[in-house]
């Protein structure tokens, strides 16, 4: 148990990087929060992450020996967009029963035809939300009880997927990944003793629609990771 624990956190260690991040993709990504999603042809587009990553990074995920405990979180905020002082997040937060927000940001999602949207992830101790900060309009809840596990790559990218076998799962990118994996984790073991299994992989598939399997692969090439989107 104790070597399966250090070959994980190796891994995590492994993701130190502040590299160019570039994403291949069989469809374009591209970023577009309002239009209906379509067919197009092949595209590919480039991330940079953010320095705050490199430090994060290096954060155990599902009860790895934990290493320097006084820095554990130090650097986590959780609510990046003050979700009291608006309105609209504490309205929507309530009508569903919630109360305590764990992490709030914009991150991007990848839908099924290859695009990237703009989405405000919001995460509480019952459920994740995918909400539309254009037009404030909630576009998905999933409760934590739903999510089967977290796929992440071993190298540095922001890349996460949130596997939800009972409907479709989900795709997304953010420079605070580290924050919400682990997050996520000790919300769903608080809420139910369950210990979120977290996967890391440089190609795992998941659904990106109801009839749609796609994979993912990470590469690490020179001077980034090369990351490439596939239909199955």
């Amino acid at each position: 148990m104790a070597q399966k624990s250090e070959a994980r956190f190796e891994k995590i260690d492994r993701l130190r990087s502040n590299r160019r991040v570039q994403i291949e993709d069989s469809k374009p990504a591209r970023f577009d929060d309002d239009e209906e999603e379509e067919e197009g042809s092949h595209g590919s587009i480039k991330l940079r992450p953010s320095e705050k990553n490199v430090t994060e990074d290096q954060e155990p995920f599902m009860g790895f020996k934990v290493r320097r405990k006084a820095s554990l979180h130090r650097d986590y905020k959780g609510d990046y967009l003050d979700v009291p002082s608006n309105p609209f997040l504490m309205k929507l937060v309530g009508k569903q029963g919630d109360s305590h927000v764990l992490f709030a940001d914009k991150a991007l999602k990848f839908t099924g035809s290859g695009k990237m949207k703009r989405r405000i992830l919001l995460i509480t101790d019952f459920a994740i939300y995918i909400i539309d900060p254009e037009t404030d309009m909630l576009k998905r809840r999933i409760a934590l009880a739903a999510v089967e596990r977290l796929c992440l790559s071993e190298l540095s990218d922001n890349f996460f997927a949130i596997i939800v076998p009972t409907e479709y799962d989900l795709l997304m990118a953010s420079t605070r990944k580290t924050e919400i994996v682990t997050l996520l984790v000790d919300a769903t073991k608080s809420m139910s003793d369950y210990e979120l299994e977290v996967v890391f992989s440089n190609s795992f598939e998941y659904n990106a629609a109801s009839d749609l399997v796609k994979e993912v692969q990470f590469e690490e090439v020179e001077g980034g990771v090369k990351t490439r989107i596939l239909r199955k």
